[in-house]
């Protein structure tokens, strides 16, 4: 019916409802983070049951523990976590900011008004960059394993450290994807300011998600080497 309400996409005068749209974007978040969250609890899971899991020992005909302690480069990862962290500060003013920009967009479009131009700081891209600095130092760990004689094959125990850490970091650059998508789609795809608002929001919440992930998989890495 024509000048309703309005309904999940479009205002009451016909405009887009980004409101809504932000809405049900950010539950499709929480439907995709459930899932992630999902797939690593069965990887703890896993990783628990393993752990004490004797093996056939052909040679002695008896059980034994394969178990093998990881010698986890403690200090890269420490960089690589405050990285994130940061990363993670970083995001949330990005967030902010565009949600800001999003607030005065409706008031700038008024002729006559003026609301004044702020000096925007380049939160997303500072973003993108130590994320990438993050999966970069994730590769130098991963090398450092290795030269400790520690590969994706040579035990149980190993094999858990690059699966944890390898799925995390694909899950990131996801993240990291979408970013470059929110940074370009202004002046590649001349989105307005709401969508890319939307794509921020969502990012953040879900870049969040990872860094708190990333502490969880540290630890349980260290408790379970």
């Amino acid at each position: 019916m024509a000048g309703g309400g309005g309904d999940d996409s479009r205002g009451s005068n016909g405009s887009p409802n980004y409101g809504a749209r932000l809405r049900r974007v950010r539950l499709g978040l929480i439907i995709a983070l459930t899932s992630i969250t999902m797939v690593f609890v069965s990887l703890t899971s896993a990783l628990v049951v393993r752990r004490g899991l004797p093996t056939f020992d052909d040679q002695t005909n008896t059980y034994v523990r394969d178990w093998l302690r990881v010698s986890l480069p403690f200090s890269l990862l420490m960089v690589n976590t405050l990285i994130l962290l940061v990363s993670s500060v970083t995001m949330e003013l990005a967030r902010r900011q565009f949600a800001r920009e999003a607030a005065l967009a409706p008031v700038r479009s008024i002729p006559g008004v003026s609301v004044g131009e702020e000096r925007r700081f380049p939160w997303l891209p500072i973003t993108v960059v130590l994320g990438l600095g993050f999966l970069l130092g994730q590769w130098l760990a991963w090398r450092e394993l290795q030269n400790r004689g520690f590969a994706l094959a040579t035990s149980a125990s190993s094999s858990f450290v690059y699966l944890l850490t390898g799925v995390h970091a694909v899950h990131l650059a996801g993240g990291i994807l979408a970013l470059l998508y929110a940074a370009s789609a202004g002046v590649l795809f001349r989105k307005p300011i709401e969508v890319r608002r939307i794509a921020v929001d969502a990012t953040a919440w879900y870049w969040h998600f990872m860094a708190f992930l990333w502490i969880y998989i540290f630890v349980l890495l260290e408790i379970a080497r």
